[in-house]
């Protein structure tokens, strides 16, 4: 059995070559992210937001919940997967950011599809589950503050419905995970929610060695 490869610049740029499907406002919404402060380390690669925009039309997904939107690239590859009545919510603790990404959603003619909430995302989604939709949205994408992920994590498994997907953003968090020196509070935060999805039987889970790591959990069925 092969081990993981080590994936060498040269080797990523070899994927990029032969499987992304890039076009110009992709592109010019990257560059533009990667300018900002820490733009760079927030964003989603590329490949991931394609990833993430297949991922939304194997689920046959008609809504998507997104925590954490910064300048909306995720956002923008997950609302071009869905179908043209389609709807994503996304929050973000700001308006800065996703007010950058308005003008790439309306290019895409988007736009209509994508409701930008903003405030304490944890209170968001209590909002979203106390107006009756527990049980309603079919995917989820979280990429926010690490040290509230399990919180966010179970908001969103009482929002998807039975055998909707939730997927988790840097769960190997830059090698931290396994660096005993690295005792921050979201390292910790990413270590322990590790640990519980690997024994939470309410799902279906696996981590993928890909990007920062990403994590994918089906909400069983009854």
């Amino acid at each position: 059995m092969a081990n993981q490869l080590e994936v060498s610049e040269e080797l990523l740029s070899y994927v990029r070559d032969v499987s992304l499907r890039d076009d110009e406002i992709l592109s010019d919404l990257r560059d533009l992210t990667s300018e900002l402060p820490m733009g760079q380390a927030m964003q989603v690669m590329a490949e991931e937001g394609q990833f993430l925009a297949l991922l939304v039309k194997l689920v046959g997904a008609r809504s998507v919940l997104e925590v954490g939107t910064f300048t909306g690239y995720s956002t923008l590859c997950m609302a071009r997967a869905l179908p043209s009545n389609g709807q994503l919510i996304t929050c973000d603790i700001s308006s800065k950011w996703p007010d950058i990404g308005r003008e790439f959603w309306a290019r895409a003619g988007v736009n209509d599809r994508i409701d930008a909430r903003i405030g304490n995302a944890l209170e968001i989604l209590a909002d979203l589950s106390a107006a009756g939709a527990k049980g309603t949205i079919d995917f989820a994408f979280i990429d926010a503050d690490k040290k509230n992920y399990r919180s966010y994590y179970e908001l969103a498994l009482e929002l998807v419905r039975p055998g909707g997907l939730i997927v988790i953003d840097n769960t190997l968090f830059f090698g931290r995970v396994i660096d005993p020196s690295a005792q921050d509070e979201d390292s910790i935060a990413i270590r322990a929610l590790n640990l519980f999805l690997r024994n939470d039987e309410r799902v279906e889970v696996s981590l993928l060695p890909m990007a920062d790591g990403i994590t994918l959990v089906r909400k069983k069925t009854d």
